[in-house]
């Protein structure tokens, strides 16, 4: 069902409203400004916790005058878009618009704020079908619902100097939401909080190399994995089940559909996720192919896919008497 005339100008005010908001929330990241008398001198300080515990900037100046200004505008933005992103998403959820978990928006807009969404990390697995859906400008049929976990692949970003993401981000910006995430010692992939919602790192094999050896975290290099690193990734804001908005970044999507249509196949899937693979492959590729004329499924496109991936492609076009 396609989305209507009114859904699609909230989509198009909600992502400029969020931009807003989320800008001036990395300004005020990670913590906020205060002044500090110290021996009768002004110094600026950066307050990272609830007990006054920060780090100075300098000394009162020009310069840090200017870094307070622009801290208490940041601050105001932030407040005035937070309002009208309420509204924003209280409309997303009139309109019956697919929306994620509570938990996966926290995780999301953590990353967000530290600039690793879309860069370091990318959204997998079911939480990416809202993606696809509001690229397509299409309702998810039921059945396509999000699930309490929430699925992420790294995509080694560069940095400064060729080095590569600081370390132990992703669990830092967990531990930032919920204190009780910690790392399953059973499946070092996976972090788990108290409520038992999981989040999981999956690895592509040609960056392995790059995930360094002191990360928290130790995700299982997988060469399907890769093969969501190739393409044009997707963005859209989104609202989850608190009303609160997240940005979803996903891979190409045609990549995505058939690595789910591959992975229906994998002998080693459970039973109980190859048939949910099936359908999400299948919907995927339809949206591609009926609404993303922006994502063509062409010889060009054909000719870069893997040897292995080509029987599941003409499998899909089969069931549209391709």
């Amino acid at each position: 069902m396609k989305i209507n005339d009114e859904g699609q100008r909230l989509l198009v005010n909600l992502a400029q409203h969020y931009d807003a908001w989320m800008d001036a929330c990395r300004l005020l990241f990670p913590g906020r400004l205060q002044w500090k008398t110290i021996s009768d001198k002004n110094y600026l300080y950066r307050i990272a916790d609830n007990v006054g515990n920060g780090s100075s900037l300098g000394r009162r100046s020009e310069e840090t005058e200017g870094l307070y200004h622009d801290f208490l505008v940041a601050r105001e933005t932030r407040d005035n878009t937070a309002a009208q992103l309420k509204i924003d998403t209280g409309l997303f959820r009139a309109l019956r618009l697919p929306r994620l978990p509570a938990f996966a928006g926290d995780v999301l807009r953590a990353l967000d704020v530290r600039r690793l969404l879309g860069t370091s990390y990318l959204v997998v697995g079911t939480n990416a079908m809202v993606a696809y859906a509001l690229e397509a400008a299409e309702v998810l049929p039921t059945g396509m619902e999000t699930t309490d976990d929430l699925d992420l692949t790294w995509s080694q970003p560069v940095l400064g100097n060729n080095d590569t993401q600081p370390p132990n981000t992703l669990y830092a910006a967990l531990k930032s939401i919920d204190p009780t995430y910690g790392v399953n010692a059973e499946r070092q992939f996976q972090l788990r909080n108290a409520r038992g919602q999981e989040v999981e790192l999956l690895l592509a094999e040609s960056i392995a190399e790059h995930w360094g050896r002191d990360q928290k975290i130790r995700p299982i290099p997988l060469f399907e994995q890769d093969w969501l690193l190739n393409g044009r990734q997707i963005s859209h804001v989104v609202s989850d089940m608190s009303d609160k908005p997240a940005r979803v970044a996903a891979p190409d999507p045609r990549w995505f559909g058939l690595h789910k249509l591959w992975l229906s196949k994998k002998p080693t899937r459970t039973t109980l996720k190859t048939g949910k693979d099936e359908r999400q492959g299948m919907l995927v590729m339809n949206l591609v192919a009926e609404h993303m004329p922006h994502f063509p499924l062409d010889n060009t496109f054909r000719a870069e896919l893997p040897d292995i991936l080509l029987p599941h492609l003409e499998r899909w076009e089969a069931t549209r008497g391709s």
